[in-house]
């Protein structure tokens, strides 16, 4: 039963390394969604994750004997630094495997922190197998990352410091799922002491263990497993974790790709924290359940459970985020090929704002654009839906590309190609500032007189937008075309001689 568990947590020892951190409030989210929203910080622990308490609370009370022979594990990176930290305040060797998928900056800080770290496979699974095989043959003792009543406790030294922290109501928690440890820990002590407050938790929809293990009464393995949010790919929810969590769940939530990383967005814009994919996760399942219950005035906390993300990894985030938070449509768009047609598809969609706008000619009767448009889906008239019966009232054939995930991946960047019959195309690299009505003041000088063959953009979030435009312009027309470029004022290239345009446009 749980509250077996309740002992097990006063008597964890996890603060010799770790800290009590601190619950923190997020003004511009609770104003936003009308609710008091609390975020419990373990992003700030010195692993930059929870995940230390639990490998501490195991490796503290190992005999003399174990210590002295080593310890092992298999992390997808968070539990790797735990046991790292802790083996080295303890003098413990320690040797940890790692899939070849772990982020960087986790397998340098496990490196840094004396762990001896092994590669292996492309999931944890993979990783485990190998930890078992190692472990068999050199005596180790093995530090599981969630399935173990010593690292469940430790987990759950969180719940209880947040019942100390806030005595106050609180209404829901929600807390991130792997394997389980964290959210097992964490109810076993928050339902036996606090049960009337709901306990949430909270899965990518792309390694959904428990939600599938709930719904079949039993474990079960997952097929396949998305790492995007890595430190919660796990195929299969642990035995014991499981044990403690359908007792004490009241509900799970799933959320997208897309929803996590508009929870990054957030908490960057709120908090000024860089979370991790699984260390969002709970905010954005928070999110999701005030817009699908239509909740308000209710003290709601996410645990943000960790910040170690690669910085490159920030790209895909930040070129998600606007979908995540439903601010951006993206749509495949047919038009009439012929001069004036971009600025009237513009000026149709009056002051919304352009985040993207890819084509190249194709066809001699219609163009095909893929276009992605900012959208407001808390304004009347504004929404996505709106957009696209408008588009389709004024005779635009429109498909919605916003939940396409090849179109989102792959599509947007390959639009183009060598366009055949497109005669005194010269191609030109612009910068516009990203302010309203900047595309639409290059297209009312340059659209209405001249075909525009070719055009990409997409909205970075610099102060100025990068643009590529193919015009169709006869030589005779060249020097005209040149003072309306001089007149719009943004700075441009001729790019029509580059290798590049030739090789794979021209």
């Amino acid at each position: 039963m749980p509250e077996s568990y309740i002992r097990r947590i006063l008597e964890a020892n996890v603060y010799d390394v770790a800290i009590e951190t601190p619950i923190q409030p997020a003004p511009l989210l609770s104003r936003r969604y009308r609710n008091q929203i609390l975020l419990k910080r373990e992003d700030l622990q010195p692993v930059h994750s929870f995940k230390l308490r639990g490998a501490y609370n195991k490796m503290v009370k190992l005999t003399p004997e174990a210590r002295a022979a080593g310890v092992i594990c298999a992390s997808a990176g968070n539990h790797a630094q735990g046991v790292a930290l802790a083996a080295q305040r303890l003098k413990i060797r320690a040797t940890i495997v790692m899939p070849r998928t772990t982020p960087a900056i986790k397998v340098a800080a496990v490196r840094a922190l004396g762990g001896k770290v092994l590669l292996q496979g492309d999931s944890f699974d993979e990783a485990f197998i190998r930890s078992q095989q190692l472990m068999a043959e050199q005596q180790l003792t093995y530090i599981h990352p969630y399935d173990d009543p010593d690292v469940i406790a430790g987990q759950g030294t969180i719940g209880m410091e947040i019942l100390r922290q806030h005595t106050g109501a609180l209404d829901a928690l929600f807390v991130p799922v792997g394997g389980g440890g964290l959210m097992a820990g964490i109810a076993a002590y928050i339902k036996y002491l606090r049960p009337e407050i709901r306990l949430i938790a909270v899965e990518a929809e792309e390694s959904a263990c428990l939600a599938a293990a709930l719904a079949k009464r039993r474990r079960v393995v997952l097929p396949q497993v998305g790492l995007f949010a890595d430190g919660v790919a796990v195929a299969q929810i642990g035995q014991e974790t499981f044990r403690v969590l359908r007792k004490s769940v009241d509900e799970v939530i799933t959320v997208t790709t897309d929803e996590i990383c508009a929870a990054i967005k957030d908490l960057f814009s709120d908090i000024r924290a860089i979370a991790e994919p699984a260390g969002a996760l709970a905010l954005a399942g928070l999110k999701q359940y005030v817009e699908r219950n239509q909740v308000e005035q209710q003290t709601l906390m996410a645990l943000l459970s960790g910040a170690n993300v690669n910085f490159d990894r920030l790209r895909h985030i930040a070129e998600r985020a606007e979908l995540g938070e439903r601010r951006e449509a993206v749509l495949a768009v047919t038009i009439p090929e012929r001069p004036g047609s971009f600025h009237a598809f513009c000026t149709l969609l009056g002051r919304r704002n352009i985040t993207e706008f890819n084509y190249r000619y194709n066809d001699p009767q219609q163009a095909r654009i893929f276009v992605g448009v900012e959208v407001n889906e808390g304004a009347p008239g504004e929404g996505r839906a709106a957009l696209i019966e408008k588009l389709h009232h004024h005779g635009y054939p429109v498909v919605d590309m916003t939940d396409n995930e090849m179109a989102k991946l792959h599509i947007r960047h390959m639009v183009g190609g060598h366009a055949t019959d497109v005669a005194d195309e010269r191609l030109y690299r612009f910068e516009f500032p990203e302010r309203p009505g900047a595309l639409l003041n290059f297209l009312s000088r340059l659209g209405e007189r001249w075909n525009i063959t070719l055009f990409h953009y997409r909205n970075h979030g610099a102060a100025y937008g990068r643009v590529l435009s193919g015009i169709q312009v006869p030589r005779s027309e060249r020097a005209r075309l040149n003072q309306e470029l001089a007149a719009i004022g943004y700075p441009w290239w001729d790019e029509s001689e580059n290798p590049a345009y030739r090789l794979f446009l021209g």
